[in-house]
């Protein structure tokens, strides 16, 4: 597996803009690289908002699948909330905890 994506620590509407450049970029990187699985990292969000779900929401229905390697208590709540449970899939994610 290539590299992960770190999601800022702040990924909200103040960052959503320089956050989906960043990410379309990395995506795009990582196809090019023949990487048809790739991994997303939110273990150092501190604050998040629709806006920020709604890139990885938007991620979703792109062509290439991701999955979530790491997630922050903040990010996993706001998931949880927001009705993206299906994000939280233990057989991958890492939490500081143990486990989503």
């Amino acid at each position: 597996m290539g590299e992960r994506f770190e999601l800022p620590a702040e990924l909200n509407i103040y960052s959503a803009l320089d956050t989906r450049d960043a990410l379309l970029a990395w995506v795009t990187e990582q196809g090019a690289h023949g990487r048809d699985f790739l991994e997303i990292s939110a273990r150092e969000v501190a604050e998040v908002d629709g806006s920020g779900l709604q890139l990885l929401a938007a991620l979703s229905n792109m062509e290439q699948s991701w999955r979530l390697v790491e997630a922050s208590e903040v990010f996993l709540d706001a998931c949880r909330t927001m009705g993206f449970s299906a994000w939280l899939d233990g057989r991958y994610l890492k939490t500081g905890n143990g486990g989503a």
